[in-house]
């Protein structure tokens, strides 16, 4: 995250654009004005670099209007969870809370307060989103936030892996077909990446995975992989799902138990994805595989872009995600403002709310080091970020990025579950076994997590 805020505030410094905001419309005392509490701590914005832009987005707010004082609270992101949960239970709740991922969020089941009659009673304009972003922020508890920050998922493409192999590139658009080396369309869908990633994968002699000499414990290069993600992030490459079913037990989503015998294929018997001890060596970087310059095609998301490939030396590009069974889903990772249940000034909070995704939105995306979720200021973001000396010579088809917005994974896969932090280790001993064990029982195994996520979720009730 630090990385990411470092590289929003490069991006702040090199915008043309000021935090702007009418003169104060009068000199009402602000001991005379409603309170708003804004609390930052539960995502981006409590590293100190950050603070000094916040400040000023809050002496910005003041002095636009003389109803509302907007008073900041950050705290430290290793205790924020602690600080609010404790500010919930003394009936001491902030008005505002955020900048707030998803899994953030989620610590607090049940504390937000539905948006959607604010919406109405003041008709606050949405139609600056995209519809499938306003939907992504609604969930059981109605509409938890406005679209704000993005972090949409794509392909990153190792332009001269492909190069070298004599291979065409991925498609350049959500739509479009892949033509192979033979000039034949094909949908671009999960087989079609199996066979071009097996393609993609050599070992130290030239040998691809197809080839009977292929030796796959001297692997040099691989075909594609899911960098920087859980089982849940990793399956929802084969459509959403949730661990936790209406009732709130514990299940495991068919097409999930799909993806997790699709992975263990594609460690253990095609080869085209770095197991656990590949995925941590010296060849792909230690973890950091897309950096490694010795993998064709990775699955992530827009931070990788900003924070962690800053040493590729190879032309890199962006591309769609490929289907499965007809169905796209960019998982989507995304940062916005909710209002707890318990803010004493919900009307107010409101009014600041849009301020924040609204007039304010373009500096603090900016400094969270987020995309926009508005459309009307997503080109300006891309020109900025072009600036960067990262991007510099290079021609990202960042479109593919603002077009992924439209397919985000709703249940996300970073949505809440009951003793959050257990089933989260718990599931992820799963994952690495798969990672781990060739001859895993993938069924058997999860199996098991089913049955122990249900234990844990009924100790949690």
């Amino acid at each position: 995250m630090r990385k990411l805020v470092l590289c929003g505030l490069l991006i702040l410094a090199l915008s043309l654009t000021t935090m702007g905001g009418p003169a104060a419309t009068g000199s009402v005392q602000a001991s005379e004005r409603v309170q708003v509490r804004w609390f930052v701590g539960l995502g981006a914005g409590s590293d100190a670099p950050t603070i000094p832009a916040q400040e000023e987005v809050v002496r910005r707010f003041n002095e636009s209007q003389d109803e509302i004082e907007l008073v900041l609270e950050i705290v430290d992101a290793d205790t924020a969870p602690d600080v609010l949960n404790t500010q919930f239970a003394a009936d001491n709740a902030p008005d505002i809370v955020g900048p707030v991922g998803i899994k953030g969020r989620a610590q607090f089941p049940g504390a937000w307060l539905d948006l959607q009659p604010l919406v109405e009673k003041y008709e606050y304009d949405l139609s600056d989103f995209d519809p499938a972003m306003v939907e992504f922020y609604r969930t059981e508890d109605g509409l938890v936030g406005l679209p704000f920050a993005v972090f949409p998922s794509f392909l990153f493409v190792n332009l001269d892996l492909f190069d070298e192999a004599g291979v065409p590139y991925p498609p350049r658009a959500y739509g479009e077909p892949y033509i192979d080396i033979d000039g034949n369309e094909k949908e671009w869908n999960l087989d079609t990446l199996r066979e071009l990633a097996m393609y993609l994968t050599v070992d130290a002699n030239g040998n691809d995975p197809s080839m009977e000499e292929f030796d796959p414990q001297n692997i040099i290069q691989f075909g594609f992989g899911v960098q920087f993600a859980d089982l849940r992030a990793a399956a929802t490459l084969f459509g959403p799902g949730s661990l936790v079913d209406a009732e709130g037990n514990a299940q495991i989503p068919e097409n999930w138990r799909t993806a997790m015998h699709w992975y263990q294929d594609a460690m253990w018997k095609d080869y085209f994805y770095p197991n656990s001890a590949y995925g941590q060596s010296e060849l792909l970087n230690n973890t950091n595989w897309f950096e490694s310059g010795n993998i064709a095609m990775v699955y992530s998301h827009l931070w990788l872009a900003t924070c962690c490939i800053n040493g590729l030396e190879a032309r890199w590009d962006i591309a769609p995600v490929p289907s499965y069974n007809g169905q796209t889903i960019a998982k989507l990772h995304a940062d916005t403002f909710s209002i707890p249940k318990g803010s004493k000034h919900p009307d107010e909070a409101f009014k600041v709310l849009t301020y924040l995704v609204g007039e304010a939105a373009g500096d603090l995306t900016k400094v969270y080091g987020g995309m926009p979720a508005r459309s009307s200021l997503q080109a300006s973001y891309f020109e900025e970020l072009n600036q960067l000396p990262l991007f510099e010579g290079k021609d990202i088809n960042w479109q593919i990025a603002i077009d992924g917005l439209k397919y985000p994974d709703k249940p996300s896969h970073e949505g809440w579950m009951p003793a959050f932090l257990e089933a989260s280790d718990r599931y992820g001993q799963t994952w690495q076994l798969i990672q781990e064990d060739p001859n895993v029982d993938v069924d058997e195994e999860l199996d098991k997590l089913q049955a122990d996520l249900q234990a844990i979720f009924e100790q949690a009730k």
